[in-house]
């Protein structure tokens, strides 16, 4: 099929493709506990529906022990083809009310040419770039298609454990990962590097009960007081962190702008970027770190006392080809050395992530870049992502041969993925569909 075929097949379904993504928008597929499983279940059965269709005719529910199913599915492609694995989630993030939606986050809603929802972005986008690059060959692809699209990527995923079970399931040439996005809309991405994630607890005791502040404040140490010293040495003046020793480096790649950063994350006017360098080094290649939570009384339920415990949990982001297990090391013995007036510190360790580097260097790479040029009419950049998906690193030891595609259709400028008003352009997900198959095409010749 020569590109411009193929570009008005990709033409053709669109609509359809568009409807469906719709109909996967308003189910909120929300696998974080407390929520309820009936939507997510339903949306598991829909993505198989919708893979069925598609071509992927023996596509099922894979059952996860102890989690929610991903949706799987294998298509035979000629003798002696290479393998491709196709991978996206149809879970999303909650879409609380404080996020100050326009408009209701399950009901799928045009504005400005784009698809607003929770889940039209991250990643059900993915899930239907991956089904429809398979119909674009009326399910008769020119390689061996894999496909697994799990539903609990945004949580606790029981995929990774499966993965590390049934290694020779996941045996591939290529894993195409689903869930990524260009900078700007129309300015073709490879993602290359995602950092990781370690984290801690750390509590901080100075007293053995509460105590009056009036007849004790002043000499006795106030716990909460301790804690919010150690967290804010975790930075410097200029918001770089401070722990000694992390691992950084230069971004090589490309770099976003400074102007659609801070527009996308919503800073407000006159508040200052924290950090040295560019905006893709500060992002991709350096560490950041973030208390994510505080144990302690709560404005309504504060007193006149000196608080004799408090506890914090601390996140870091470490960058591609850092140990982290090193790490996390380097930031647990940090805190535990500026604990002020000799207080009383346990830090406990939560996890250990690590990041993730793909190399550029492979046939497959380059047949990646070829076919987004041509599906985007640009030259194709690389860039990375300060997010994590630990799942990469099961892939990687299952087929330990097979080389990473990481793009998509969740644009940084404007998806605002996470947050309120997460939305999709269709033009991403048409041109994605087109790369996708273009891909699979380019492999099928090299063989």
């Amino acid at each position: 099929m020569d590109t411009a075929e193929m570009r008005a097949k990709v033409k053709a379904m669109m609509p359809e493709v568009l409807e469906d993504l719709g109909s996967l928008v308003k189910l909120p597929s929300i696998a974080f506990p407390g929520f309820p499983s009936e939507p997510v279940v339903a949306c598991a059965q829909a993505v198989v529906d919708i893979l069925k269709r598609y071509g992927a005719t023996d596509a099922k529910l894979l059952e996860l022990p102890g989690g929610y199913s991903a949706a799987w599915a294998e298509v035979k492609g000629p003798e002696g083809a290479p393998t491709v694995l196709m991978y996206g989630h149809y879970d999303v993030q909650p879409a609380p009310a404080e996020q100050s939606w326009v408009s209701d986050p399950w009901a799928p809603t045009v504005r400005d040419g784009r698809i607003f929802g929770r889940g039209a972005a991250d990643d059900k986008s993915g899930v239907i770039i991956n089904a429809a690059s398979l119909r674009v060959f009326d399910g008769k692809p020119p390689v061996n298609v894999k496909i697994i699209l799990e539903g609990e990527e945004e949580t606790v995923s029981h995929l990774e454990t499966f993965v590390e079970n049934n290694p020779e399931l996941f045996d591939c040439d290529v894993f195409i990962i689903a869930d990524m996005g260009n900078l700007k809309v129309g300015e073709p991405i490879l993602t290359t590097a995602l950092r990781g994630d370690v984290s801690c607890t750390v509590e901080v005791r100075t007293l053995d009960h509460a105590l009056h502040s009036g007849v004790f404040g002043g000499p006795a140490p106030d716990a909460l007081m301790a804690l919010i010293r150690m967290c804010a040495s975790l930075v410097d003046e200029e918001g770089t962190v401070a722990v000694p020793d992390v691992d950084a480096f230069e971004w090589p790649g490309a770099d976003l702008p400074a102007d659609v950063f801070r527009a996308n994350a919503g800073m407000l006017d006159g508040v200052d970027l924290i950090g040295k360098g560019t905006i893709g080094t500060r992002l991709w290649s350096k560490p950041s770190i973030n208390v994510i939570g505080i144990d302690a009384p709560t404005v309504m339920e504060a007193s006149n006392i000196l608080i004799p415990t408090a506890t914090a949990k601390v996140s870091m982001r470490i960058v591609p080809g850092a140990d982290p297990d090193v790490e996390i090391d380097k930031l647990m013995s940090y805190l535990r050395s500026i604990a002020p007036w000799n207080a009383h510190v346990k830090v406990e360790r939560v996890k250990a992530l690590n990041a993730f580097q793909a190399p550029t260097d492979g046939p497959g790479v380059a047949a990646a870049r070829a076919a987004m040029k041509a599906a985007f009419g640009a030259e194709v950049g690389e860039a990375g992502s300060g997010g994590s998906i630990p799942l990469l690193g099961s892939f990687a030891k299952a087929a330990p041969n097979a080389e990473f595609v990481l793009w998509g259709a969740e644009d940084m400028a404007l998806s605002r993925i996470h947050g309120g008003n997460e939305s999709v352009d269709p033009k991403e997900i048409e041109d994605l569909i087109m790369a996708q198959a273009l891909l699979m095409q380019g492999l099928a010749q090299k063989r």
